[in-house]
C-alpha cells in the first residue's frame, strides 16, 4: 500500500469516525470551536454588562452561549438538498402539471418550494402533521403504491429517499431489495409523457447500513428502463452543481449526488 492510499483511507476512517460521533450528539468539531471560543463570549458579556444595558442586563440563568456563528456564512447555497431542490423545482414550474405527487422528499425544502406556486400530493412511510393549504399527506410505503393506478401520476418525484428504503432507518421492512422495489413502482405509476423528478447520493457504489446507499449513475438508468431520461445533473463532492455530465464521472466520488427527469414514452 502507497503512503497515499494510506491517507486516503486514514481520512475516510476519520470522516466515518466524526460522522457517527456527530450522530450519537457527540461533534467533534464544535466542541473544539466551542472551548477556543468561550474567552470571545466571556469578554464580550463582560463587555456588554459594562455599557449598562438598562432594561436587558444579563441574567445568569439566560446565558446562551451560541458560539458558531461568529465567523459563520450569511446561509448556505450549496449541497446537495439545495441544489437538487431547485432544480426539481424549477423544472416542475416551467411544466405547470394540474397536480404534483411527491414520495419521500423534504417537506421543509422541496416540497416547500412547489407550494408556493401549485397544490401538492406527499406520500411518506413516517407520519406528518399540516395544515398547510394545499399539502395533501397520506402515509404509505414507496414500494407498494397500490393506491395509484399504472400510469396514472403527470408529475411525480423523489428525491433523496430512495436510498434510504429497506434499511430500518425510518421504521420500513428490512429489504435489501426495497430500492429495487420503490423503483418500479415509481416506474408503474408515471403516465406517458409524465415527468419524474428523482435524485439519490452516487459515488463508490456501496451500502453505509442503516444510513444510506450510494450508486453509480448508470444502475439508476438501467433501473428505470423502459422509462427514458431527459436530463441528468449532478451535484459534486464539494456541492456544486455539475449539468449534463458523463453518467460515468461520478462513479469513484465520494459524496455527490446524481439529478434524474425521466419519463415514460
Amino acid at each position: 500500500m502507497t503512503r497515499g492510499e494510506m491517507m486516503n483511507r486514514l481520512t475516510r476512517a476519520y470522516r466515518r469516525l466524526t460522522w457517527i460521533l456527530c450522530i450519537a450528539g457527540l461533534n467533534p468539531h464544535q466542541f473544539r470551536s466551542f472551548v477556543r471560543r468561550l474567552p470571545r463570549y466571556a469578554r464580550e458579556a463582560r463587555a456588554y454588562q459594562r455599557a449598562r444595558p438598562g432594561e436587558f442586563p444579563i441574567a445568569a440563568g439566560n446565558l446562551v452561549p451560541i458560539l458558531v456563528d461568529y465567523d459563520a456564512a450569511a446561509g448556505v447555497a450549496s449541497g446537495h438538498y439545495f441544489h437538487q431542490d431547485l432544480w426539481a423545482a424549477r423544472l416542475i414550474h416551467a411544466r405547470r402539471p394540474a397536480r404534483h405527487v411527491d414520495i419521500g422528499s423534504r417537506v421543509d425544502g422541496f416540497v416547500a418550494h412547489l407550494l408556493t406556486f401549485m397544490p401538492v400530493t406527499v406520500l411518506d412511510v413516517r407520519p406528518l402533521r399540516s395544515e398547510v393549504e394545499g399539502l395533501s399527506f397520506e402515509q404509505g410505503d414507496i414500494t407498494r403504491l397500490d393506491r395509484f393506478a399504472d400510469g396514472s401520476i403527470a408529475s411525480l418525484s423523489s428525491l433523496h429517499a430512495v436510498e434510504h428504503v429497506g434499511l430500518g432507518r425510518y421504521g420500513d421492512d428490512i429489504d435489501p431489495e426495497g430500492w429495487r422495489k420503490a423503483v418500479a413502482e415509481l416506474t408503474r405509476v408515471l403516465q406517458p409523457g409524465g415527468r419524474l423528478y428523482f435524485s439519490v447520493p452516487i459515488g463508490r457504489q456501496r451500502v453505509r447500513f442503516n444510513a444510506d446507499r450510494y450508486f453509480n449513475a448508470s444502475t439508476i438508468v438501467r433501473a428505470f428502463a423502459p422509462l427514458r431520461l431527459v436530463s441528468h445533473a449532478a451535484v459534486d463532492d464539494s456541492g456544486r452543481l455539475v449539468r449534463d455530465p458523463p453518467l460515468s464521472a461520478f462513479d469513484r466520488a465520494e459524496d455527490s449526488c446524481g439529478l434524474f427527469e425521466f419519463t415514460k414514452d
